[in-house]
């Protein structure tokens, strides 16, 4: 056999090239197609954890209620004339404190409610009992991000915040005097109409108009710097609100994960109330954005979106259900101020809620949210819709399963 024989015989091994860039092409299209399973099956893990969390916190509320009879209360901590300092320059709490503070013993933070109940910090520094203003970054409680206070799909974490929180009180359907619940950080009731609505006020006697207006329009399962307890929840565990899901900001001024700052002051005064303001501050060619020029934090960026867990004003721990779920929230004036706080979330379509009993529920964007440009009246059901009777505690509305 010759070599031209020998040539014809030979069997050539491996890919050609045309043949390589349709094994390429193959591999990218299954790639295209399997992940966007894959980051669904991701979101589907999170979400159940973020439920899972919420529960647990449902359940600490549920045990601090059989220990203590109430609820813990949202704005609590020493006010501002019932401690006396050996040192001047420590500062009380001055009724600031969240909700989730009273807590921290019940999701296993028995060593940080430790540091916060003796005001001795980790390192042995010395602050008040119950320790200093929640906002204090040096103390290290108060930077501490709590794994059970977080949602896992919300990637925010570190500076400027403090210790973040994904997960707010329920304070029911209205914006007037719901941010303090008409008390100031003295303990006294008091409500000028302006932006903090006497929130930092320093009245050592009670306004008997702003107890009487701040009883009418704090409907929710949480009364800012009061106690309640379950027995206040006339319309029943089941079908009230106890705390909804907040996003918290990323310093991109989402809609769902921020506060708008100096808002009109025509959203909330003692006769007036224009949800659409606030509305009014989202970017019509994004709506999912502010308008550019939109603040939602101060000069040092830190009053902004669930940035302290350890504070209790609107903005950081509280939400209201007067929009519904990833719609936009406004304040006045900035982090003492009256406004509006909406449940939001990183989940697609919607936010949790936990309810009275424990129960946690998937809420939708879609929810039935009645009409926001009708103000609440005392002793009237809520006008906005079955959100909004979900969100308060004992006005009788009927509620069929959601």
């Amino acid at each position: 056999m010759n070599s031209s024989q020998e040539d014809k015989t030979i069997r050539r091994s491996g890919f050609t090239l045309v043949e390589l860039l349709v094994v390429i092409a193959i591999i990218g299209v299954l790639v295209g197609l399997l992940l966007p399973a894959v980051q669904a099956a991701r979101e589907a893990a999170r979400r159940m954890s973020c439920s899972n969390n919420f529960k647990q916190i449902g359940l600490a509320v549920h045990n601090y209620h059989a220990a203590f009879n109430q609820l813990p209360q949202q704005g609590c901590g020493s006010a501002e004339t019932s401690y006396n300092p050996p040192n001047a320059s420590l500062s009380t709490a001055r009724l600031y404190l969240s909700w989730l503070v009273a807590i921290t013993p019940f999701v296993e933070q028995q060593a940080i409610w430790e540091n916060i109940s003796t005001g001795v910090d980790a390192d042995g520094s010395q602050f008040q009992p119950m320790g200093p203003q929640p906002w204090d970054q040096s103390f290290t409680p108060w930077m501490t991000d709590i794994p059970a206070f977080r949602c896992p799909s919300d990637p925010g974490y570190g500076l400027p915040a403090n210790g973040r929180s994904n997960y707010g009180a329920c304070i029911g359907d209205h914006m007037r005097l719901t941010n303090n619940g008409g008390r100031n950080e003295r303990g006294f009731y008091e409500g000028p109409d302006d932006d903090d609505c006497g929130m930092g006020g320093t009245n050592l006697t009670d306004d008997s108009a702003a107890a009487v207006e701040a009883r009418g329009t704090n409907r929710g399962m949480f009364w800012t710097r009061h106690s309640t307890r379950f027995r206040d929840v006339l319309d029943g565990l089941s079908n009230t609100i106890m705390a909804g899901e907040l996003a918290t900001s990323l310093g991109a001024n989402e809609v769902n994960s921020n506060v708008a700052h100096l808002t009109n002051d025509g959203l909330i005064s003692a006769s007036d109330w224009d949800v659409q303001i606030c509305l009014d501050r989202v970017d019509p060619q994004r709506p999912k954005f502010f308008k550019a020029g939109t603040e939602c934090s101060n000069s040092a960026g830190k009053s902004a979106r669930g940035y302290v867990w350890g504070d209790g004003r609107l903005l950081y721990t509280s939400v209201q259900t007067i929009l519904p779920p990833n719609k936009p929230s406004c304040v006045r004036g900035r982090d003492k101020a009256q406004g509006l706080s909406t449940v939001g979330s990183r989940h697609q379509g919607g936010a949790h809620v936990c309810m009275g009993d424990g129960a946690i529920r998937f809420i939708t964007d879609s929810i039935e949210a009645g009409d926001y440009n009708v103000r609440p009246q005392v002793g009237r059901e809520s006008p906005f819709g079955l959100w909004g009777a979900l969100g308060t505690r004992a006005m009788k509305e009927q509620i069929e399963d959601f």
